[in-house]
């Protein structure tokens, strides 16, 4: 009799072992999400007061830029076909102000005192477009928020091949062929700046700054841009400029005006790296031991 209440009581204790190993398990798809996740919704939404200003300037370049060098597209003739003075697009002046550049809000304080990476924005319902024609990425360089549509088309009577390259975000590599409706994508994490090749044609290159809040712009062709709606206060704006592995970036503090606009200029090209350098007026002295001396 004892033995048979033994077997009993070691099947309900294992029975309840495993319900609650079962539980356990079926809570694990509850974790909270890494903030930086795509369904992250830490932070507070941002309410517009009616009283945001901007921030606007202009790139410049100083000294001479490098030449355009043109492209060799014998490996795909419809590229010169439809684009026959095609060349590279790194470094487009025109007058001396410099286009392309992506300009952003890094980090600041509003006027109130609260830090604007806190805040959380509505991700824009209409998406972004990049488009392959005359076998460039057009525009060369663009913004979206986290999660918003990347509209991708194919302008070109030719085959592409988008390839997303980022550090932060998931790799994305598609094909799209000549008459294909249009692909969206999605970059899920803040990423400055995400490169995108096309692996048909290596010359093709374009860039994506994704970012959390709307707070930023790309100079246009005479180099001016304007970042729109932005809550009074103390920020650090930055200004990046493709080249190198990771781009050249400039930052500046600039307090936002209740209602108005502040300007905020930036510089790039040799003679302003340059007039950054510390002169040997301005290096600090320095001590040698004397020889001999005990």
């Amino acid at each position: 009799m004892f033995m048979k209440q033994t077997k009993v009581w070691l099947a309900l204790t294992i029975a309840l072992a495993l319900m609650a190993l079962a539980s356990a398990c079926g809570n694990k798809s509850e974790a909270p999400t890494n903030e930086s996740g795509p369904t992250a919704t830490t932070g507070t939404p941002y309410v517009p007061k009616g009283n945001e200003g901007s921030v606007s300037g202009a790139i410049a370049y100083n000294g001479t830029p490098p030449a355009p060098k043109k492209i060799d597209t014998s490996a795909d003739p419809v590229c010169g076909s439809k684009n026959p003075n095609l060349s590279t697009e790194d470094t487009v002046v025109t007058n001396g102000k410099l286009a392309n550049v992506f300009v952003y809000i890094k980090d600041g304080t509003t006027a109130d005192g609260k830090k604007i990476v806190e805040f959380t924005f509505p991700t824009p319902s209409t998406p972004v477009t990049l488009d392959q024609n005359g076998c460039h990425y057009r525009p060369h360089v663009l913004g979206a928020m986290v999660n918003q549509d990347i509209q991708i088309t194919n302008s070109d009577p030719t085959t592409h091949n988008i390839h997303f390259t980022p550090k932060n975000n998931a790799d994305w590599n598609q094909s799209q062929p000549n008459g294909a409706p249009p692909m969206m994508h999605k970059l899920t994490r803040s990423e400055v700046l995400v490169p995108v090749k096309c692996n048909q044609h290596p010359w093709m290159k374009a860039y994506v700054g994704v970012l959390k809040h709307p707070f930023f712009a790309v100079s246009a062709e005479d180099g001016t841009y304007t970042i729109k709606a932005v809550p009074p206060g103390t920020y650090t704006v930055v200004a990046w400029h493709e080249g190198g592995a990771t781009g050249t970036e400039k930052p500046m503090t600039v307090t936002v005006p209740a209602n108005g606009t502040v300007k905020a200029d930036f510089a790039f090209g040799e003679a302003a790296t340059a007039g950054s350098r510390p002169s040997l007026e301005m290096m600090p002295a320095m001590e040698f031991p004397m020889l001999g001396r005990h």
